[in-house]
């Protein structure tokens, strides 16, 4: 489950994760853990370009994956959204330690950029690429749920 949800993602990621668009989705991006910054400084973040303008930066090596088999599931029992996505695997991937990785909503993954990318969770992860394939196991990636 996410670390922290994205100010600019509070109240609206079922709707970005059910992917309502023609050519958009949700991308898997790692971030190095050398440098990351805390939570309370990116969750304030309102684009990828602004999640990676400090001292943050993207592991580049590894490379971003894009997510398959969304689902959003109304969970009336506990009150809640569960946003759930299959696991993600890199193949022989290398490069600096991770210590992150942030699921981004692409409004148009033909021709976006980081400034179009709408960072939606944060999750914390411990990995170095070692060149070994590497599988992240995802459950329930975010859960939106009411106060009352």
């Amino acid at each position: 489950m996410a670390s922290i949800v994205f100010t600019i993602a509070l109240g609206r990621i079922a709707h970005y994760a059910s992917l309502p668009a023609a050519s958009d989705g949700l991308v898997m991006i790692p971030l190095e853990a050398s440098g990351l910054e805390a939570d309370s400084v990116l969750r304030d973040a309102d684009t990828f370009a602004a999640v990676v303008a400090g001292t943050t930066t993207e592991q580049t090596t590894a490379g971003r994956k894009a997510l398959t088999d969304v689902t959003v599931t109304v969970n009336d029992t506990d009150n809640r959204v569960d946003i759930d996505c299959a696991d993600v695997t890199w193949t022989a991937p290398t490069g600096n330690p991770v210590g992150a990785v942030v699921i981004c909503y692409d409004p148009d993954t033909t021709a976006g950029t980081d400034s179009d990318l709408v960072p939606l969770t944060k999750h914390d992860t411990v990995w170095t690429p070692d060149g070994n394939d590497f599988t992240l196991t995802v459950t329930d990636f975010a859960r939106a749920s009411s106060a009352a």
